[in-house]
């Protein structure tokens, strides 16, 4: 009995190492997918989201990204009222620019889009392995696929969410449904990747359904289209961009 219960434990223990490797694996080729430094990267956002008794809202932005230099901006062209505000990310600090006042003020990657349910984070170049530490591994299926189910807790208060449990493809690694916890434990939002598309040798999500889990029936879907990898001018990411789109 005392080898069997040994046996067992060992079998464990060598089968917790081998998963903890693979989480390390699986995240380390999530980050390099969305990666794209040594190029410029930019594409066109289309977001609609939905809240009950209200009209659909549809929120189009044109992202840039340049992230070797850890450089981004964004420009709003839909609704009409808000069109050609704009995001920057210059250093560390994330600057929102309103062409009506012509004034630049403080904001951040964790606010929402236009009141959607997408946020700036969302966009941008993240680092799941330096952000988040994994806290467990296993194999799963999300309906008849076979996923690894790594469930991740912060290292740092820069994330918008403690807690994260990614459902990742076994055959090839594509993220299919994030799961984002408040530090109470609290579900908060359920993302979902149903369709990619194949960029410079890279599968990225083309389509992104983001469901509100605290206020029923708040959704939105984020399409992604027009990417590209061309060489984007230096001025794309300065301040001065911002202001000459709107004039």
């Amino acid at each position: 009995m005392k080898r069997i219960v040994c046996a067992v434990m060992a079998f464990v223990v060598v089968s917790t190492a081998v998963y903890a490797q693979d989480a390390k694996k699986i995240l380390a080729e999530l980050d390099a997918v969305q990666d794209f430094s040594g190029k410029d990267f930019s594409a066109l956002y289309t977001i609609v989201s939905q809240k009950p008794g209200e009209k659909d809202s549809v929120t189009q932005a044109r992202m840039f990204r340049r992230d070797n230099k850890d450089q981004f901006a964004m420009i709003i062209l839909l609704p009409e009222v808000n069109k050609g505000q704009g995001y920057l990310r210059e250093d560390d600090k994330v600057w929102f620019y309103d062409p009506t006042s012509r004034k630049f003020s403080f904001s951040s990657i964790k606010e929402s889009i236009q009141d959607s349910e997408a946020k700036g984070s969302d966009l941008t170049l993240r680092s799941t392995a330096d952000d988040y530490d994994v806290t467990s591994v296993r194999e799963g299926l999300l309906g008849k696929v076979p996923v690894w189910i790594l469930d991740l807790k912060a290292k740092t208060t820069e994330v918008p969410y403690e807690r994260v449990v990614l459902y990742v493809r076994k055959d090839r690694t594509m993220l299919l449904k994030e799961e984002a916890y408040s530090v109470s434990g609290r579900l908060m939002r359920t993302t979902l990747y149903p369709k990619y598309v194949e960029l410079d040798g890279k599968m990225l999500p083309s389509q992104i359904l983001i469901v509100d889990e605290l206020n029923p029936g708040e959704r939105s879907q984020m399409t992604m289209t027009e990417q590209s990898v061309e060489t984007l001018p230096d001025r794309v990411f300065t301040k001065a961009f911002l202001e000459q789109v709107n004039k």
